[in-house]
């Protein structure tokens, strides 16, 4: 294979969805077992949020939540913030590659406030349920842990009346017709686009360097930082989003990014299990009403919003400003939530037990009925992909014969 033909066929072609989930949740299985933490980011959203308050004077360090999550050091002394400061690197250097950065401005000044309300909206929720798209897909899920179960199916059902919501007459930009003359001249510009690849090589070799430096004296947060880039080249090359996978379910009937969902949290169990039983401790949160108001919340604020955290995050690499101002959102709605922790955690989340399907059902009976789940998840979406293009078959027959 030359290099030309590798560099089209892998780092400028868009990754097929389903391989690169699956591979997510094989370097989700290896970062847990390696660094001893999980893939998540809204955790360290959340710290930002606080430190920032702590810079306008105000002493967030106090509140429960930090005190739960520990509001200690800087993005560059924490695992979580290193393994973010590498996924924004890895989704920067794999957008260069494919000449995919470009400034655009939202369209609208209603599609700004969808983008901080529904990106507030998400955040409030991910931190309400302990757990993102990430921290409940791809950790909670494989981890065994009741409460993303909860969070996932509320993370549906939220996504069915955020799709509802945003097709509403409010929500439709207005389209301008203009005149012309002539088929407008290609966008692409050879000698940028080698330009564009060159420099995205270079960040790549500079995150990877930074990380493989780091992690000479302090090893786990060079890791961290190393599985963040291979986390961003996926995200972005795949284009995974959580939120087009429930969307287009619901909208259009696809299923591609839901199906792949499933098989890479299939594939991160297997190996979440085995580290379990060589001693790690999985993540195991409260399965209380907290996982079902966090999911709902997090399900429609990500669809209002239009994007999930990884969406947002290598969208706003990619230079789409509205998901700079989703990812502000986020920051906000998890700081407001961490705000008010101590007032309703008792009833909602910390009053519940943190139930653990290894424990409850023995390691063998745990595993058996992640799969059983994830398999009747798989056969749901199936069955609703097919009801979906029958319903719109019958439809068309039926306009069909009405215009006849």
């Amino acid at each position: 294979m030359t290099w030309q033909h590798f560099k089209q066929a892998y780092l400028i072609k868009f990754w097929a969805p389903a391989p690169a989930v699956i591979a997510a949740g094989i370097l989700s299985t290896y970062y847990f077992g390696i660094t001893g933490t999980f893939w998540a980011v809204t955790g360290e959203f959340t710290r930002w949020g606080g430190q920032l308050l702590q810079l306008a004077g105000v002493h967030a360090e106090e509140w429960g939540y930090y005190k739960l999550i520990h509001l200690d050091g800087t993005p560059l002394t924490r695992i979580d913030g290193m393994m973010i400061i590498g996924m924004f690197g890895g989704c920067f250097a794999a957008a260069l590659w494919a000449n995919n950065v470009k400034l655009r401005m939202p369209r609208s000044r209603v599609r700004i406030l969808q983008a901080i309300i529904g990106g507030a909206i998400a955040g409030f929720g991910a931190r309400l349920a302990m757990g993102c798209n990430l921290a409940a897909f791809f950790t909670g899920i494989p981890q065994f842990s009741l409460h993303a179960w909860f969070f996932a199916v509320a993370t549906a059902i939220g996504s069915w009346f955020g799709a509802r919501f945003t097709l509403l007459p409010l929500f439709r930009i207005p389209v301008k017709m203009q005149k012309v003359s002539a088929a407008s001249p290609l966008t692409q510009k050879p000698d940028q686009a080698r330009r564009r690849f060159r420099l995205g090589m270079l960040v790549f070799i500079g995150i990877v360097g930074w990380g493989l430096f780091t992690a000479i004296d302090k090893p786990k947060l060079g890791l961290a930082m190393l599985f963040g880039v291979g986390f961003g080249l996926l995200i972005e090359r795949a284009q995974i989003c959580f939120t087009s996978a429930f969307r287009d379910m619901w909208i259009t009937g696809r299923t591609h990014m839901a199906k792949a969902i499933i098989f890479g949290m299939a594939a991160s169990a297997i190996g979440i299990f085995g580290y379990v039983q060589l001693g790690a401790e999985a993540k195991i949160m409260w399965a209380g009403p907290n996982a079902v108001i966090g999911g709902l919340l997090f399900g429609f604020g990500i669809v209002l919003a239009g994007g999930c955290e990884t969406g947002w995050m290598y969208r706003a690499v990619e230079g789409q400003v509205h998901f700079w101002w989703v990812g502000i959102g986020n920051v906000i709605g998890s700081t407001i939530l961490a705000y008010y922790w101590d007032d309703i955690s008792p009833a909602l989340a910390t009053n519940w037990d943190k139930v653990n399907l290894l424990n409850t059902f023995g390691p063998t009976g745990g595993l058996l009925v992640t799969y059983l789940l994830l398999f009747a998840a798989l056969m749901l979406i199936i069955g609703w992909e097919k009801h979906f293009f029958k319903r719109k078959n019958q439809s068309a027959v039926v306009t069909a014969k009405e215009t006849a």
